[in-house]
């Protein structure tokens, strides 16, 4: 009984120790495996793309409703972005743009920008460099757009804005009125004057002209201006508005305001130049290229006069130029959502749907290919409107090129109306101009 006390004592030691051990070693029972399907992780449902708006301000004109009908085959085909206008008058625009690029978050995805604000904008940093996206871009054929429209869109050697709607002036006739006489479209600002004045009667005008302060004066008399071997300022940045070219081109101008334009048409701008030619008030104006279709329609305002109007260069040859981009503000968060639409927009199959359909031309291919020529308006007005585009030059440019548009047209318009010299008118705009560029 002594030694079994004591087995029985040496075992309750010995399993007193092994406790001791495993506690001091960490070691733990081991678990019971879990069932497989408890170790499987469920099946996630792939993440649904979010859609991306668009939002894209364009002004109220009639090739709104064309991007706006062509924009339904790119949501088609891009069911993941939607793109929403809004549309308005070109003087309500640039104070919203404005007020967008300076939000924390873009009101605007893509605007439209007009020449005189692009150095602006791009100077500013309100614009998001377009150079990588181009050269990503397959087929897309940058250096298809016309050359001075290409110019417009760069600022400091980078890409702001991808070329969308030129608006280059042009000489729209009464074609049927000048074989009838035996004229032909007039090479020179002299032989213009003096044709217009010959087609002037008691009541009909040889001009239809748009002498309306600010913007569009200065839009119509450049050309002029141009004609006569002048321009806003010389190679070297001086300012040459009140030189002899200048001033021989604004006696010229008022010349022929007063002996060939319909009387009391001092305010007039594009608007009511156009209603003086369809409404055969008039045999000439000096307009926008693409007013030519609008009065050949069948169905356009001219009436029973369409298909009587022909489109030439400007007397001279050099025209000014003006034009739209689109373009990004450096503050969109959809910014390659963004440049998806507008280089589909503005690649060269669509764009030459648009220009059949009534667009302003903007690609040296569109302008040249038969289709659009049968389809379109024939091949006199297409290759003419090329002819004018790469000879032409905007109407002005730089960081303030909206002020200096504003000044000197509100001085070309006192001198038209009589309330100064016409040497005095350019003595003034000349000073106000050079203050402006020296700030």
């Amino acid at each position: 009984m002594k030694h079994h006390r004591r087995f029985i004592l040496l075992l309750a030691l010995s399993l007193l120790l092994a406790l001791v051990v495993s506690a001091c070693t960490g070691a733990q029972p081991t678990a019971a495996p879990k069932p497989a399907e408890s170790q499987a992780k469920p099946t996630e449902a792939p993440a649904k793309a979010e859609k991306v708006t668009l939002n894209v301000i364009m002004e109220e004109v009639p090739d709104y409703d064309i991007v706006v009908a062509l924009t339904k085959k790119f949501k088609a085909d891009n069911p993941d972005i939607d793109v929403v206008f809004d549309a308005m008058p070109y003087d309500a625009m640039r104070d919203k743009i404005l007020t967008s690029f300076l939000a924390p978050k873009a009101t605007y995805d893509i605007i439209i920008v007009d020449n005189p604000w692009m150095d602006e904008f791009g100077n500013a940093g309100y614009l998001t460099p377009l150079d990588d996206y181009i050269a990503k871009t397959d087929g897309y054929d940058y250096d298809d757009f016309v050359g001075p429209l290409r110019d417009i869109g760069e600022v400091n050697g980078k890409i702001y804005g991808a070329p969308y709607y030129n608006y280059a002036l042009g000489l729209i006739v009464r074609q049927d009125i000048f074989d009838d006489k035996g004229l032909s479209a007039p090479a020179t600002v002299d032989d213009y004057v003096k044709t217009v004045q010959s087609l002037t009667t008691d009541d009909f005008y040889g001009a239809a002209m748009q002498p309306q302060r600010g913007y569009k004066i200065f839009e119509e008399w450049k050309n002029w201006l141009y004609g006569k071997g002048g321009d806003l300022m010389d190679d070297q940045g001086n300012v040459i508005i009140n030189n002899d070219a200048a001033l021989k081109a604004l006696q010229l101008y008022i010349d022929t305001y007063n002996t060939a334009a319909p009387p009391n048409s001092l305010n007039w701008g594009f608007d009511e130049a156009l209603r003086a030619m369809a409404s055969g008030q008039a045999a000439t104006m000096l307009s926008y290229n693409w007013m030519l279709p609008t009065l050949n329609k069948p169905d356009g305002p001219a009436g029973d006069l369409a298909g009587k109007f022909q489109l030439y260069e400007v007397p001279g040859g050099k025209a000014v130029l003006g034009a739209w981009h689109w373009a990004i503000p450096k503050n969109s968060q959809n910014a390659d959502a963004a440049w998806k639409y507008i280089s589909w927009l503005t690649s060269p199959s669509v764009d030459k749907e648009r220009v059949i359909m009534g667009g302003a031309p903007i690609r040296t291919s569109v302008l040249q290919d038969k289709e659009v020529w049968e389809k379109g308006f024939g091949e006199q007005y297409y290759t003419t409107v090329l002819k004018i585009l790469e000879d032409a030059e905007p109407l002005a440019t730089g960081d303030h090129a909206e002020e200096v548009i504003d000044v000197v047209g509100a001085e070309l318009n006192a001198a038209v109306a009589g309330q100064k010299e016409p040497k005095q008118a350019l003595d003034d705009a000349a000073k106000q101009v050079e203050e402006i560029m020296n700030r």
